[in-house]
């Protein structure tokens, strides 16, 4: 069939975008890493920035994209070592658009899930800042999918639960257990290496099987993706014999189960041999 070229040029009128303005912030969500996951408007605005304030979670394929001649300012955090304290990422904020250049607050995932990108447009709005957000795949999304498990499943998961497994300030990590031990649900832990002995603890405690499955998925998406079954009352040994590190998430439901049927090893160069059931 012969394309139609009136059909074409519609998309493309489509998507165009109007230019980032000087003095104007874009809190923009990379996604999970897998520069394929990159939505079409966040590609737009990191090659109209000309100042790109990133962390360390969006990936270096993904930052080939960004404009040559745009300033690149990484202030990427890691739970318990942060580069760039959060007051002084958002007063940088402030700075770069007062001084009337064209940013990109660049984030992995999405920036509204566990991003801070909440708290930076808060403090835009507080210096009358002009600002817009462009979501992302949220880590979940994106590294549940490329490891074969879908995070509901009419069989398994009615719903699902994003929850943070890292607190403020080091706060111990006080949940409503009870809610997310009910069953027929997914729960994905972002962040939850350091606290893997609270939520194995807290969830048998109140009713989780010890024999749930697990999945730890660090570095999804991409060529480094490392990803392991494992169930609940393993999960403490299967980090430390594995050695797995952040960013890693920690799913935990009956979907896991489908991860060996559904997973496919071409997606992200990711090799299947990767899954090993502790």
């Amino acid at each position: 069939m012969t394309p139609n070229p009136r059909k074409k040029c519609l998309v493309e009128f489509q998507l165009a975008e109007q230019p980032l303005r000087p003095g104007e912030v874009a809190i923009v969500g990379a996604g999970p890493g897998d520069p394929g996951l990159l939505t079409l408007r966040a590609l737009m605005l990191i090659q109209q920035a000309d100042a790109i304030v990133y962390d360390r979670l969006v990936s270096p394929q993904i930052m080939e994209l960004v404009n040559p001649g745009a300033e690149r300012i990484h202030v990427g955090k890691a739970s318990g070592c942060h580069y760039v304290p959060q007051e002084e990422t958002n007063e940088l904020l402030v700075k770069l658009a007062t001084q009337k250049r064209r940013v990109v607050r660049l984030k992995g995932g999405d920036p509204y899930i566990f991003g801070r990108g909440g708290e930076e447009a808060e403090v835009l709005v507080d210096n009358d800042i002009d600002f817009l957000v462009v979501p992302g795949i949220t880590s979940a999304a994106g590294c549940a999918s490329y490891c074969g498990i879908p995070l509901t499943h009419r069989d398994y998961a009615q719903s699902v639960t994003f929850v943070t497994g890292h607190r403020k300030a080091d706060h111990s990590l006080e949940l409503n257990w009870a809610v997310l031990a009910a069953p027929g649900q997914t729960r994905v832990f972002y962040m939850g290496l350091h606290n893997a002995p609270t939520i194995v603890r807290e969830l048998t405690a109140h009713g989780l099987a010890a024999d749930c499955p697990v999945a730890l998925v660090e570095r999804g998406t991409t060529p480094l993706q490392h990803m392991t079954v494992t169930s609940l009352e393993d999960l403490e040994d299967t980090i430390h014999r594995e050695d797995f590190q952040p960013p890693t998430l920690i799913i935990v439901g009956d979907v896991v189960k489908l991860a060996e049927k559904l997973a496919r090893p071409a997606q992200a160069g990711w090799d299947s041999a990767l899954t090993r059931p502790a």
